[in-house]
């Protein structure tokens, strides 16, 4: 079973985009649950009570990134090792994480180490807060779409065939992998209606 769980900043567009990438993922509604607020460490979190115990062992928590998982290295590794000792299964960016199987072990063994990708996460969630609450504000509009409608089809084609993970989708389109989901998710609404061409 999937269980997926987001952080989300104060920006509604954040939540719809967050539950729209663990729908990629395949995690049905009704099991994705969500915590609003990305900065404070005793900040509760009560989806993530939930999350983590509507899961059993065998199950996999799905989340799009580390850095919407844990707010701390420490709080990290205590996630992990809860998870490893419930034999439940590790999904994030985009890969699986399998406790019983070696490599997966060692995934597991290195969360609770402070390596550079996740608190550069964390750091760029703080930004989006900050961010989000000054176009509430009114400060300023969002930005254009990088990819243009080619390169989003390009991306997509990839993704589908399995060519590459997601990180090196970021790396290829030179996009975060929140923005490889997001385009992921427009093309396949795009392709999903009912005028979808694929000659156009």
């Amino acid at each position: 079973m999937l269980i997926g769980y987001a952080r989300c900043s104060s920006s509604p567009g954040d939540e719809q985009d967050q539950r729209d990438q663990l729908r990629v993922l395949g995690v049905e509604d009704d099991s994705i649950h969500v915590d609003h607020g990305l900065t404070g460490t005793d900040r509760p979190r009560p989806a993530l009570t939930a999350a983590l115990s509507a899961l059993s062992a065998r199950d996999t928590l799905v989340v799009t990134s580390l850095d919407r998982l844990a707010r701390s290295v420490a709080d990290l590794s205590a996630i992990a090792t809860d998870l490893q000792a419930r034999d439940v299964l590790l999904m994030f960016d985009g890969t699986v994480h399998d406790p019983q199987e070696p490599i997966g072990a060692t995934v597991f063994a290195m969360l609770s180490s402070a390596f550079p990708e996740f608190e550069s996460g964390l750091i760029r969630l703080r930004t989006m807060e900050g961010n989000a609450r000054r176009k509430a504000a009114g400060g300023f509009a969002g930005r254009k779409p990088i990819l243009d409608p080619a390169q989003q089809a390009e991306l997509y084609d990839q993704h589908q065939r399995g060519e590459y993970s997601i990180a090196e989708l970021a790396n290829r389109f030179n996009l975060s992998q929140a923005g490889i989901y997001k385009y992921l998710t427009r093309e396949k609404t795009r392709r999903n209606a009912p005028h979808f061409s694929p000659d156009h």
